[in-house]
């Protein structure tokens, strides 16, 4: 069984699924309309009640999970902890909270894993579709041919956003409608080509904004009573005739939820707008199955991110032989240190077989220019937290150590990055690596013994052994090398 939790800027929501061969079914779900995004102050901080509110629907999370025996958990959280400039006062809570990491994934990543959720209710292997996905504060739209993602971009609007923007009194005119439905429009029309319907063959929503909207027009016999355009512009109507949003009570939409559904359909009618949209088919599927969707795969050895790697070795023109040899070099050198786990070995496996495409760059401070490249660019499949872990690793390749701003304090940390130093510095040497001559330690201090033959086929390695002992011993750090 896996669970996926998602801390939206909208909801906090929960799923445990359960795998059964060819499809996951949802076994248990919880959610909690936390509004986060409507917690945001006027300076961008999440005020202390959105917080206190977000730690206690964690604290229950928590004991749901306790209840069922998982394989494996992962907790997501999308725009709102993307832009929330206490973010990281935040998380550190909230991950005590609920007993697990969180991952704040980017709008690109959230985009490929509600695909990865849709695709797999869907099974239409040839099938070109749009999906959109409308959440409190961003959207997303991908592009995409049976379970192959093609494109995807994410956009910084969102229904509570735009909610707050145009309807924050309550009152539904005729005018705000119309404004907020030309701003949408404005955040899509530089993105649209691509998207628009000669290059799809169905569309689909698959946000809960954009269920609640379908449900509410079938319910109340508007239209057609599909997502259809003219169907959302009589429901438009329908608000504006009501006014205001407290006077909103129709079946299929809570009331709690009316404002931010009118704000969710100022997004939706500028997006169809937009992207010339006749009809959309709701989905139960997005994020969270896409997460747990992630989990099986991984499972299995399937992992996206091993994909993501090859590929930005390619598009960065990396020599393979070179990325392969410290890579591997790296992987023997830190299990000879014996690390208390091997949390960090594949991060350290993608850092070897990422750490020269700097070079793409300029030779010169290579690896400062690979570490940028991976701390910032959209690798699929990775958070921002594992750029980051790989980004400093890349870093602190070669020269000193102060600069890895404290990480060294782990000692399976420290470990990695020796491994990974010795790898690239035996690489530059052109010395081919007999393990069964070699022995490391890494404890108090570090312990390196090579035969004499090393050095005398080698002779810069006493030159590259002498600098390193220094860059240790700047950090408190004993690095004693012998050979003979």
């Amino acid at each position: 069984m896996f669970a996926a939790v998602d801390l939206g800027s909208n909801s906090f929501r929960l799923h445990i699924g359960k795998y059964n061969g060819d499809a996951i079914r949802v076994i248990k779900s919880a959610r909690d309309p936390i509004r986060l995004a409507a917690g945001l102050d006027s300076k961008g901080n999440l005020t202390d009640a959105a917080m206190q509110s977000g730690l206690e629907s964690l604290a229950r999370f928590k004991s749901i999970l306790a209840e069922y025996q998982l394989e494996a958990v992962r907790v997501v959280a999308t725009n709102t902890m993307r832009i929330a400039k206490n973010a990281a006062v935040f998380l550190p809570k909230a991950e005590a909270a609920i007993g697990y990491p969180i991952e704040i994934i980017s709008g690109e990543e959230e985009g490929r894993l509600i695909y990865m959720g849709v695709a797999s209710m869907l099974r239409l292997p040839n099938e070109k579709r749009l999906v959109l996905d409308i959440g409190g504060g961003s959207t997303e739209l991908i592009l995409g041919r049976g379970q192959s993602i093609e494109r995807v971009e994410s956009f910084g609007i969102g229904t509570v956003n735009q909610s707050l923007a145009f309807f924050a009194d309550g009152n539904i005119t005729t005018e705000a409608f119309d404004a907020a439905i030309l701003s949408a429009r404005s955040h899509f029309e530089d993105a649209a080509p691509p998207y628009r319907p000669q290059n799809w063959s169905n569309a689909y929503g698959s946000s809960g904004t954009i269920r609640a909207i379908a449900e509410t027009i079938e319910k109340n016999a508007l239209g057609d009573g599909r997502l259809s355009y003219t169907s959302l512009e009589i429901l438009k109507s329908k608000f504006i005739e009501l006014q205001h949003v407290s006077n909103i009570n129709m079946p299929g939409m809570k009331a709690e939820r009316a404002p931010v559904i009118v704000g969710g359909v100022a997004v939706l009618l500028g997006l169809m707008q937009e992207l010339g949209i006749a009809m959309l088919t709701p989905i139960e599927a997005g994020l969270r199955m896409g997460v747990m969707w992630d989990l099986q795969l991984r499972g299995t050895r399937l992992d996206r991110r091993d994909q993501s790697v090859r590929d930005f070795c390619q598009r960065f023109h990396v020599d393979q032989l070179r990325a392969n040899r410290v890579a591997e070099t790296a992987a023997t050198l830190f299990s000879m240190l014996k690390p208390s786990n091997d949390n960090l070995s594949k991060y350290l496996h993608w850092s070897g077989l990422l750490h020269e495409v700097g070079m793409v760059v300029s030779q010169s401070g290579y690896h400062k220019h690979a570490a940028y490249l991976i701390a910032n660019a959209d690798l699929p499949g990775f958070t921002t937290r594992e750029q980051r872990t790989m980004s400093l690793l890349i870093l602190g390749q070669k020269g000193n150590l102060r600069k890895l701003n404290g990480t060294l304090a782990d000692a399976d940390y420290s470990k990695a990055v020796l491994a990974l130093r010795l790898a690239v510095m035996f690489l530059h040497s052109r010395i081919e690596v007999d393990f069964d001559e070699l022995r490391l330690r890494m404890k108090s201090k570090i312990e390196l013994d090579l035969k004499q033959e090393w050095i005398v086929d080698h002779p810069t390695t006493s030159f590259w052994m002498e600098k390193e002992r220094e860059f240790w011993r700047e950090i408190g750090v004993e690095f004693l090398f012998r050979h003979g």
